[in-house]
């Protein structure tokens, strides 16, 4: 076995450096892509029973949306259409329409889906 002899500044400093780097690896938590709230289970509670009504949903909705706008937070996949159905069945559509527009922006690969969506929305009108 190989023992390397070392001073005694440079084992104090060698021994400071580790400790430097151990605690900066330890304090550095990643910050999560979205800011899913409790998006989720609103969804749950929606699907589950349907007995939320849907102006206490819109009320949620936006207060989270809100929330993550003063955080710079950015919204989950699928928040905005959840939120453009809902003004649906509340009979909004043009802020159904800016919602389901947004999340389009916000992931393209749902770009077809929200299409499909708007043209229902605008054959049912015709």
């Amino acid at each position: 076995m190989v023992r390397l002899k070392l001073s005694g500044r440079l084992e104090r400093i060698l021994l400071v450096g580790f400790a430097a780097v151990l605690v900066g690896c330890a304090h550095q938590a990643p910050k999560p892509l979205y800011d899913w709230g409790n998006f989720q289970g609103q969804l749950y509670e929606h699907f589950k029973a349907d007995s939320s009504r849907p102006d206490d949903q819109l009320r949620l909705l936006e207060e989270q949306q809100q929330k993550a706008q003063m955080r710079g937070a950015a919204l989950p996949p699928g928040f905005r259409a959840h939120l453009a159905m809902v003004y649906l069945r509340l009979g909004r559509e043009v802020e159904a329409r800016v919602q389901m527009e947004a999340e389009k922006a916000a992931f393209p690969e749902s770009a077809q889906y929200m299409d499909f969506l708007l043209k229902r929305m605008t054959d049912v009108k015709s």
